[in-house]
């Protein structure tokens, strides 16, 4: 596995809803890490962003609610991409 040669997402909380077609949770969860994100099982007004998979629950609701970033799992894809992780 390659190592994010910087950490870019370091301070920022990223939680994980629905189902990702392209890789696993805990793949996902992972990267992120390697980038420095803390990945967190709720959503709270410190979350930074959600990444909605398919048949997002509650999470997406929450996110909504307290106006936290929501991205597809195509711009989680292309964030992976952009830091070779």
């Amino acid at each position: 596995m390659a190592v994010a040669q910087h950490q870019p997402l370091v301070g920022q909380s990223w939680v994980l809803t629905g189902t990702l077609t392209s890789m696993g949770r805990d793949d996902a969860k992972a990267k992120l890490q390697q980038l420095g994100a803390k990945v967190s099982g709720s959503v709270s007004k410190k979350t930074t962003v959600v990444v909605a998979g398919a048949e997002a629950g509650s999470k997406l609701s929450d996110a909504q609610k307290l106006g936290v970033s929501v991205w597809s799992e195509a711009q989680l894809l292309d964030l992976l991409a952009q830091h070779t992780v």
